[in-house]
């Protein structure tokens, strides 16, 4: 599935969290979030989330989202994580089951809590103004749809599995497994990835490697 050909399931996902009074629009600029946390509490430090310092909820209005109008298509939208948390659909316990490790060894069931999701996590942008949707509610709605089953990716993405099963919650979707593994690095140590214009597999293997000297490259 191509995200450029799915804007419609994203949309009618945001307008069902719409309706449930779950977002808001926000105007915010990555410099305001940064003054908003510029001075933290004596002795604080300002919370990183799965995207970055924890939204400090600048735009968050005391009530919710009108159910009897459409979303704003040109603005982000985020989630009230703490309102959401209040739905009985995301009712707590929180758990995954995880068969690879997170980065500090977490395996089996990981648990999280609903004052993880508040003060670790946030407000998290579901749809930003430039695309209309964002990584965490495509990746939800896609593997709902193409009934994924286990999922299998990098562990900069751990944390960013708790936004998941939230919205899985919310939307009624089911939560599949995971499976984190070590980040794949470069000689310098540097992360492997396209926007880096890493080379990819297939660039080895034109070169002439053999899976045997990819596998000794990775050192599996």
């Amino acid at each position: 599935m191509r995200q450029s050909d799915r804007m419609e399931a994203y949309r009618a996902a945001l307008d069902r969290l719409w309706r449930m009074g779950l977002l808001y629009p926000c105007d915010c600029t990555r410099r305001d979030i940064a003054q908003a946390l510029s001075a933290p509490q004596e002795g604080a430090e300002p919370a990183i989330g799965p995207d970055g310092p924890v939204y400090p909820g600048t735009c968050r209005p005391a009530t919710g989202s009108a159910p009897g109008h459409a979303p704003p298509v040109d603005r982000a939208l985020r989630l009230d994580m703490a309102r959401a948390l209040q739905s009985d659909r995301a009712a707590p316990p929180f758990s995954f089951t995880e068969t690879g490790a997170g980065p500090e060894g977490q395996t089996g069931l990981v648990a999280f809590t609903a004052n993880d999701l508040i003060e670790n996590v946030g407000d998290v942008v579901l749809a930003r103004r430039d695309m209309g949707t964002s990584y965490h509610l495509s990746v939800v709605v896609d593997d709902a749809a193409q009934g994924i089953t286990h999922v299998t990716r990098g562990q900069d993405l751990f944390e960013a599995t708790q936004i998941h099963v939230v919205l899985q919650r919310l939307l009624g979707l089911p939560t599949p497994v995971y499976h984190h593994h070590r980040l794949i690095r470069d000689e310098a140590g540097k992360r492997l990835a396209k926007r880096d214009d890493a080379r990819a597999i297939r660039t080895y293997r034109e070169d002439g490697a053999t899976p045997h000297d990819i596998r000794r490259m990775l050192g599996l």
